[in-house]
């Protein structure tokens, strides 16, 4: 099995302002972007590192894309077979299984309660991530209708197993943390997006130097923070935001 099998290993933003994204983005993370030559899209690099992508929703695909916003994608030994194992689970495939020349395969697809995620295998050996270092995505939260529901699900499909709960009281409930172990979070989920009103949806987080200044600087670029700055258990401050175009994001910093 892969060392990166499970594991958030990719973040793709789609948009329809591509360049005001790369300049919001690039203020805000130091991330630079390199064009690919495959097609009409952009990688996202911190230092040396390629993290994720950006590129404009698909001219077929605008109604399916639905409005700005950042795609996760999960390492898989085999995406047909998840595709598979999905539907079984009650999940909605979004993009059946298709391949990247020279990349590799993938496939987006909706758990039950409707949050968007996709999978990929590489046609060459990955890496687990590294989600300590600065402008690497650190955390992807799921905020949910029914964790519990999801939780199964996401269980059954990639293995995940919790790591540790921790109760934010009567109106926000638990917050469930999960990894490809016991001992190692990547994750959390709770359901906050029933609490807010809002569909279930994949929230990811940016390490940053410090949020503080960070969000000062999103505001200054046109985006909005949406909840925080703010401490959080283990010593780190995070602050939930949106970009110019829209996307949800996140940041973190110890």
């Amino acid at each position: 099995m892969s060392a990166a099998s499970g594991r958030f290993v990719w973040f793709d933003l789609l948009t329809p302002d591509v360049q005001g994204a790369k300049s919001f983005y690039a203020e805000i993370t130091g991330w630079k972007t390199s064009k690919w030559p495959g097609g009409n899209y952009e990688f996202w690099t911190a230092g040396d590192t390629q993290v994720g992508g950006v590129m404009a929703p698909r001219p077929d695909a605008k109604k399916m894309d639905g409005p700005p916003h950042w795609i996760g994608y999960v390492a898989t030994e085999d995406v047909d077979q998840t595709v598979q194992r999905t539907q079984g689970l009650k999940g909605r495939v979004c993009v059946p299984g298709e391949d990247i020349p020279n990349v590799g395969r993938f496939a987006v697809l909706a758990d039950p309660q409707g949050a968007a995620f996709s999978v990929f295998k590489s046609s060459t050996p990955q890496a687990a991530p590294d989600t300590k270092a600065l402008g690497h995505f650190g955390w992807s939260e799921l905020n949910t209708t029914d964790w519990k529901s999801a939780w199964k699900f996401y269980s059954e499909l990639f293995g995940w197993r919790n790591t540790s709960t921790m109760d934010m009281g009567p109106e926000f409930g638990e917050y469930f943390m999960f990894g490809t172990d016991e001992k190692n979070a990547m994750g959390g989920m709770s359901n906050a997006a029933k609490m807010m009103k809002v569909p279930a949806h994949w929230l990811h987080y940016i390490n940053i130097k410090s949020t503080d200044e960070t969000a000062k600087k999103i505001a200054a670029k046109g985006g909005k923070v949406l909840n925080g700055p703010m401490d959080v258990p283990g010593g780190g401050r995070i602050a939930q935001c949106m970009d110019p175009q829209g996307a949800m994001f996140a940041i973190f910093s110890m």
